[in-house]
């Protein structure tokens, strides 16, 4: 299945964060392997502050092997349903592992892409600042 998750950076985190991101390490030890540096690098930072990706999961409950990975640096405030479920080919039977390469969630990340700005570049500003005298 597929999830429109919204989060928050906790406070603190962001030097960890991005050095998790840019290390590599970020869900090291997951059997979600890439997934987590694949979110990040296509997450978007909207205006609310809240950072928002699309992710996939094969988890009976939603994230529930990834949660503790992405609590470690953020506040996990909504995941939802990325599309219907009774059209989840994964979800309903008909193509075990069909998340990885389907094409379900096309129309909703070309819309993801729209909001705010990439959380990337957002995530190195606010590092780069509190790095900076008078930041």
């Amino acid at each position: 299945m597929r999830y429109l998750v919204r989060a928050r950076v906790k406070p603190g985190c962001e030097r960890e964060l991005l050095a998790a991101i840019e290390d590599g390490s970020l869900g090291r030890g997951s059997v979600a392997g890439g997934e987590y540096l694949r979110n990040m690098q296509s997450a978007r930072s909207c205006e609310d502050g809240t950072a928002r990706w699309i992710e996939v999961c094969y988890c009976a409950t939603p994230l529930e092997e990834e949660r503790p990975y992405w609590e470690a640096f953020f506040e996990l405030e909504k995941v939802q349903d990325a599309h219907a479920r009774h059209r989840c080919h994964d979800e309903t039977g008909r193509e075990p592992w069909a998340c990885g390469d389907c094409d379900c969630t096309e129309r909703l990340e070309a819309v993801v892409e729209t909001w705010g700005e990439p959380f990337m570049d957002v995530l190195r500003r606010v590092v780069e600042d509190r790095t900076t005298p008078g930041g």
